[in-house]
């Protein structure tokens, strides 16, 4: 390929040597057909150049990108659904190549869908090309909303036939490739813990701080729980406030920088409901929306714990007890971030989260739970826009009348946003399953991609009118 001038290879983690992971070649797919290119993602590393041969010979048949040294299946272990599992890893992934951005992070092209691997475990390695459009939705909407996320580089299309026991089969295939800040996850550290090696879990934390947390000091493990701790609840509260439910948030799903990524069974919610799951196995809501926090907290334990072999324990108690106060603070930062408002200090920004979830309560189903922030987006500059609007039946009352004052005692934060043309419609851009499933239907049945396409554009323009500088 023509090496694009903004292209820098840099695969780190194969540093790490074998005892972290274990090359691996890629499936042989019978087809490869092109159907998401995101030539924006692709651009802040590099690799926009690339023609269409190119990029399926590199995220279809994964020749090896310029300066990379070629696939390697991660080793992991993890707790699912609280039960300890030392069979995990990359079972149908690999990490393709490391590089970094235009903002100089070291990125991760992560793959999903690519084969078999040592951690298969019997399974085919496969996605379903469902799956595969499910979690370039899900990471889209999520970026439209200032959540932290992968983004889905590139999914192609590859010809098989899967069978599936928990959906119509056989169903078409697809392989994914993300760009993610990081692949590791709390679950490497457990099992260089499991294995009783410090010395692995000492290099591999030295791996994460210099790389993900380079504010932190060489040798300060406390120092790095903190920065992690932090960063999780920084993306818990940011997943709360977008009324995201992730869904499997086990230890393998969540690593090292707090970004969201592997989206499975997840849902957005319709309207306020704590209890709200995404799994349909999650048969006591261990990671129900409201839940989130708390499931999020006890992983960041288990990461603890698997750090005890090289550092002192009241320190990393103390770094993992700060979680709770870190996540309220974020968790008002992203209710005024999606209310589009200024920061008035703590007392008056909590007084607003909590109008916002009091009125949401009250409302029930009557009103979903983003049009509220749509509608109100900017506080006063759209108090005419929201009371002129489809629920404006519903903005009235004691609830609402605290709500509003609330919300009018912080100053708009460039109001000039509510100027695009996002704001001019009286409808939200919503990621609710229906949707979801309407634009799966056009696929399945007619091969018409168009509403998919169209969604993703859409998407883009509420993720440009609400983060526009």
């Amino acid at each position: 390929m023509p090496t694009s001038p903004t292209y820098r290879p840099e695969p780190r983690f194969f540093d790490l040597g074998e005892d972290y992971g274990d090359a691996v070649l890629p499936a042989d797919f019978p087809e490869t057909r092109l159907r998401v290119r995101n030539d924006r993602a692709a651009a802040t590393v590099g690799l926009d150049t690339l023609t269409d041969a190119e990029w399926i010979a590199h995220f279809g048949r994964f020749e090896p990108l310029p300066g990379q040294p070629g696939p390697v299946a991660m080793r992991y272990h993890g707790h699912q659904f609280r039960t300890y599992n030392p069979d995990l890893g990359d079972g149908r992934g690999f990490l393709a190549a490391q590089l970094r951005d235009d903002q100089g992070r070291l990125l991760d092209l992560g793959t999903k869908g690519s084969g078999q691997t040592p951690w298969s475990r019997g399974a085919d390695g496969r996605l379903t090309l469902k799956g595969g459009v499910r979690e370039v939705l899900a990471a889209a909407m999520l970026e439209a909303q200032g959540v932290p996320t992968s983004r889905a580089l590139s999914l192609i299309e590859t010809g098989e036939a899967l069978e599936r026991g928990d959906e119509p089969s056989p169903t078409r295939s697809a392989v994914l490739v993300r760009l993610s800040h990081s692949h590791v996850r709390f679950g490497t550290f457990q099992r260089t813990a499991y294995l009783e090696r410090p010395d692995l879990t000492a290099a591999l934390a030295e791996h994460a701080r210099a790389l993900y947390h380079p504010s932190v000091a060489v040798g300060d493990v406390p120092g790095l729980m903190a920065a992690i701790v932090a960063a999780s609840a920084r993306l818990t509260a940011r997943w709360v406030a977008a009324g995201f439910v992730h869904g499997v948030l086990n230890t393998d799903n969540l690593n090292v920088t707090g970004e969201s990524f592997d989206y499975g069974p997840w849902r957005f919610l319709p309207h306020y409901e704590p209890g709200f799951t995404a799994a349909y196995f999650d048969q006591f809501g261990l990671y129900a929306f409201a839940r989130q926090p708390e499931a999020v907290f006890w992983a960041l334990t288990q990461l603890g714990g698997a750090l005890k072999p090289i550092a002192d324990v009241g320190a990393l108690t103390e770094a993992l007890n700060g979680f709770g106060p870190r996540y309220i603070t974020e968790l008002r930062a992203a209710f005024l971030e999606r209310l589009g408002v200024r920061s008035l200090g703590e007392a008056a920004d909590q007084r607003l989260v909590d109008t916002t979830l009091a009125l949401l309560r009250e409302s029930g189903e009557a009103l979903r739970w983003e049009p509220l922030f749509h509608d109100w987006f900017g506080g006063f500059s759209s108090s005419e826009r929201a009371l002129r609007g489809p629920r404006a039946r519903l903005y009235q009352g004691e609830t609402f009348d605290a709500f509003r004052f609330a919300l009018f005692e912080h100053e708009p934060d460039r109001p000039e946003r509510l100027e695009h043309p996002v704001f001019a419609g009286v409808e939200p851009e919503e990621m609710l399953i229906d949707e979801v499933e309407t634009i799966w239907a056009a696929i399945d049945r007619a091969d018409d991609w168009a509403p998919f396409h169209a969604k993703l554009e859409r998407l883009a323009a509420v993720r440009d009118a609400r983060q526009q500088v």
